[in-house]
């Protein structure tokens, strides 16, 4: 499964493959015309209560990673949307947050490679 992650802000690349959002909301001062051919998978996002539970802390991480996995686990349908278009070649990944480490996109990359 070959899965890239850009944050958002970055200018996007030729070979990105299908490029999906994988954010709750919509990334901040970006208009959808600088995203054109975005998938825009708001039900694979960590939940409101998880997201604000994290508040990007990297101190949080394993634990915002573990209930994460539960809450992809619980998801089968988002789970398996992405698959699919990740079955059909390169996928890149789209968040906004700052933190190119602990972020969800890094961690569902991780889940999809942990439950392949």
């Amino acid at each position: 499964m070959d899965i890239r992650l850009r944050r958002v802000y970055e200018p996007m690349a030729d070979d990105d493959g299908t490029r999906v959002l994988v954010d709750r909301l919509w990334p901040r001062g970006m208009a959808t015309a600088k995203l054109p051919d975005v998938t825009w998978l708001k039900a694979i996002a960590p939940s409101g209560a998880l997201r604000g539970s994290f508040a990007h802390q990297p101190g949080k991480y394993d634990e915002f990673r573990r209930r994460y996995f539960a809450e992809l686990d619980a998801n089968p349908d988002a789970v398996a949307e992405l698959r699919a278009l990740a079955g059909q070649g390169r996928v890149t990944l789209l968040y906004a947050a700052r933190d190119e480490a602990h972020n969800n996109a890094m961690a569902l990359r991780e889940y999809l490679r942990e439950t392949a």
